[in-house]
C-alpha cells in the first residue's frame, strides 16, 4: 500500500487581526452625552454609572466638547459647587475626536501622545456616534488572540 503525503489546510479564522480592526467595531455606540446647559452635578451622576468623560453636543449631536472627571474636580477645588456650574464653563471646547474607520494602531497613538482615556468618535460632519476608551482597544486586542 502506497504511503500517501498528507498537506495540512490552512487554518481559517473568524476573527480579524487586531492591527486591521477599525474604531467602528469596537466603540461603545451608546453615549451619555450633555448639552452646554447641563449641570455639573448631572454630569458628575452620569459618571458615577460608569461614565468617565461626557461628550457635549449640540441640538444636532455636534460634538462641541468634553467633561472629564478632572475638570469636574478642577471646578470642586475651585471652590464651585457643581449644581452652580454648567458644562459650557467646565468642558474643554474642541477635545480629541476620531473617525469610525481609523484602525485600532492609529487610535493607540493618539492615546499614547495624548494620555487621553477616552475619545469622541465623530462622522465627516462632526456628529457624535460613539466613544472608545483605552479598556475597548484591549479587550479588542485579547478577543482577536495571538497574531
Amino acid at each position: 500500500m502506497p504511503a500517501t503525503k498528507r498537506t495540512k489546510k490552512a487554518r481559517t479564522s473568524t476573527k480579524q487581526e487586531f492591527g486591521e480592526m477599525m474604531v467602528k467595531q469596537v466603540m461603545q455606540k451608546t453615549v451619555q452625552s450633555a448639552h452646554l446647559q447641563t449641570k455639573g452635578d448631572v454630569i458628575a451622576s452620569f459618571m458615577t454609572k460608569g461614565f468617565g468623560a461626557v461628550p457635549v453636543v449640540d441640538a444636532k449631536d455636534k460634538l462641541l466638547g468634553i467633561v472629564s472627571e478632572h475638570d469636574l474636580m478642577a471646578a470642586l477645588d475651585d471652590g464651585h459647587k457643581l449644581s452652580d456650574v454648567v458644562a459650557s464653563e467646565i468642558m474643554t471646547c474642541n477635545p480629541y475626536s476620531i473617525h469610525p474607520e481609523t484602525i485600532l494602531p492609529t487610535l493607540i497613538h493618539v492615546f499614547r501622545a495624548s494620555d487621553l482615556i477616552r475619545v469622541p468618535v465623530v462622522d465627516v460632519k462632526d456628529k457624535l456616534v460613539g466613544i472608545i476608551a483605552r479598556r475597548d482597544v484591549l479587550r479588542a486586542y485579547l478577543a482577536a488572540g495571538p497574531a
